[in-house]
């Protein structure tokens, strides 16, 4: 008989198969606080639980944890991690030190199949989704190596996560959970390419988390370029499920936007854009995108992304410039984990 994954289950999932065990209720609430609370990998740190009812669970479940392949550090203070969740399949994760504190980009899927042509992590499409336990695993694993409290978490790693739905979202309540870690949904940023029926469906659940959707181009035309999903959703219904989703949860959007030379970073685009924000709750994050081996794309230079941001700003569009961090250790997504696949 196979074993179930014992972090997988939600609180409510835990208390039932307790139940099903012959143990009172208020036991799943103590296991729970071991695995997403104190970050407990073996049934043997279970110290308030009886022994017998150690070994019943044992004989069900199994608690999941992560191998660190590779770690690199940035001379920024910046820390990649590569991680094998099994058979030879590899994610990434990475950690960033600001003022604030720490905050945590993790990854939804290992690889992805939305062939985004600026992103590293697409290139050799989707491998498969991960399980909310190991989505959990990758924050608790880096958590636990490097002593640093995680102020936020970013689901902007490999894959897209709204293509997870149904494990981002129970990584979301787990995460979230006052007898787990209990970081708050305000402090958690999802990422996607702007599948707008997923937009809908999240929109309904009104979590408090950040909705950032990667644009990266001012009209269909040069976004279908760049970003095959754009044959499905136009830009059109992103921004009207952006809106909604707003409406709905009263949280202000990001549009992500990876400035790339020659291709989206003129001021031209950059009033394309803005007249097409205009009256929204948003906020744009323009990002010098990282340059990728496998294909033609080149960061935008500097007066480019400062004028870009200028006429945003002038235009009423609340504008930042991503630091760029960790360029020297392959930060970007998919580029370590492309790397260690060649060698």
């Amino acid at each position: 008989m196979s074993k179930t994954d014992l972090r997988d289950l939600t609180l409510d999932e835990l208390k039932l198969a307790v139940e099903e065990l012959g143990e009172k209720p208020f036991r799943a609430k103590q296991i729970f606080s071991w695995l997403h609370q104190k970050g407990a990998e073996s049934f043997e740190e279970f110290k308030n639980i009886p022994q017998a009812l150690r070994e019943k669970i044992g004989e069900k479940y199994y608690i999941s944890k992560l191998d660190i392949v590779e770690k690199l550090v940035s001379k920024d203070g910046t820390v990649k991690y590569l991680f094998d969740i099994g058979d030879g399949i590899l994610i990434e994760s990475v950690l960033m030190k600001y003022s604030y504190g720490c905050a945590l980009c993790i990854s939804t899927q290992a690889g992805c199949r939305m062939g985004c042509k600026f992103c590293a992590s697409t290139l050799d499409g989707l491998e498969r989704n991960l399980s909310a336990s190991e989505i959990l695993n990758q924050v608790y694993t880096i958590k636990k190596d490097s002593g640093e409290n995680i102020h936020s978490i970013v689901l902007m790693g490999s894959g897209e996560p709204l293509d997870n739905f149904e494990n981002v979202v129970k990584f979301l309540y787990i995460i979230n959970h006052p007898e787990g870690m209990g970081l708050g949904m305000r402090h958690i940023t999802l990422s996607t390419c702007g599948l707008t029926e997923k937009i809908e469906e999240l929109s309904k659940l009104k979590l408090q988390l950040t909705l950032a959707i990667s644009l990266h181009a001012p009209n269909d035309d040069i976004r279908k370029k760049t970003m095959p999903v754009a044959n499905k959703y136009p830009l059109e219904s992103i921004v009207k499920a952006a809106v909604n989703y707003s409406k709905a949860t009263g949280r202000r959007v990001t549009y992500e936007y990876a400035l790339i030379k020659g291709v989206n970073d003129s001021k031209e685009n950059a009033l394309e854009l803005s007249a097409r924000l205009k009256g929204t709750l948003c906020h744009v994050n323009l990002i010098p995108v990282n340059d990728v081996k496998e294909n033609d794309f080149i960061r935008a230079e500097e007066r480019n992304i400062q004028e870009f941001a200028s006429v945003l700003t002038q235009k009423g569009i609340e504008t930042t410039v991503r630091r760029k961090l960790g360029s020297d250790i392959n930060a970007a997504c998919g580029q370590l984990r492309k790397k260690y696949k060649r060698c």
